[in-house]
């Protein structure tokens, strides 16, 4: 019997898992990254069976950019399938627009106003309260954003979970175990010593300031978010096991 894992679906080269799948191995279930920036191929609907979850990492693309990301057709295809099937899913930004479209919900590029660096987040007291993953958590949290596009309509029957002052679906669950943030809970305070100044001024940010702000939210956020992973990860290994593919 081997160990569970999630199939991990990287979009661009600064995009991995990082923290996140640290955590999730903590909690006991390993990752599986496909690069599909590369060109590696994504797996199958078939062989994504043989995991017990799927994430969906961020990417600089729309959910429907298959012109830019040609590899994005089967990355929802897997997505569905992980609906259809109840296999918890786990999209981060790029990927909680994917799940959200797929879902049946809107996603509108430079939509409202952009959000960048650590940004409070209000947690949705009534849709939080039996959450999988939410539940327990701080009211008011931080969580690193680097966006310009959005979730501008939720899934029929989603729940909205949280919510920011500029962009109100920051968080949300389809059905009983495929969650969607706007979010990078996988980006810790120093990666913004790689953001580009230039690009951030563009949009109205200071890059001293975010990383000043990111390293002051740091610890309160990451314990926060390293909580989340680890109870995705028992999600996933309650729901999944070590899972093999269909015949």
């Amino acid at each position: 019997m081997t160990a569970p894992t999630a199939l991990v679906i990287q979009n661009f080269p600064g995009g991995g898992p990082r923290r996140w799948g640290d955590w999730l191995g903590e909690a006991g279930l390993g990752c599986e990254v496909v690069e599909a920036h590369t060109g590696a191929a994504v797996p199958d609907t078939r062989a994504a069976r043989g995991h017990a979850a799927l994430v969906v990492l961020g990417g600089p693309f729309m959910p429907d950019d298959d012109v830019r990301a040609p590899w994005l057709p089967a990355v929802r295809a897997l997505t569905r399938q992980a609906l259809e099937d109840g296999r918890p899913y786990f999209g981060v930004c790029l990927g909680g627009q994917l799940l959200a479209q797929v879902a049946g919900g809107e996603v509108r590029a430079g939509h409202g106003a952009p959000e960048a660096g650590s940004t409070p987040l209000t947690l949705l007291a009534g849709a939080t309260a039996e959450d999988p993953l939410f539940h327990g958590l701080p009211e008011r949290v931080t969580a690193i954003e680097h966006h310009v596009d959005a979730v501008t309509a939720l899934p029929p029957e989603a729940h909205w979970l949280a919510r920011s002052q500029a962009c109100p679906y920051q968080a949300f669950r389809v059905g009983p175990a495929a969650w969607g943030v706007q979010f990078h809970p996988e980006i810790a305070a120093e990666h913004l010593v790689h953001w580009n100044p230039g690009r951030l001024a563009r949009n109205g940010f200071d890059h001293a300031d975010l990383l000043a702000r990111a390293r002051r939210d740091e610890a309160a956020a990451a314990e926060v978010w390293r909580t989340v992973a680890h109870r995705f990860a028992a999600v996933a290994t309650a729901r999944g096991g070590a899972r093999r593919p269909a015949p």
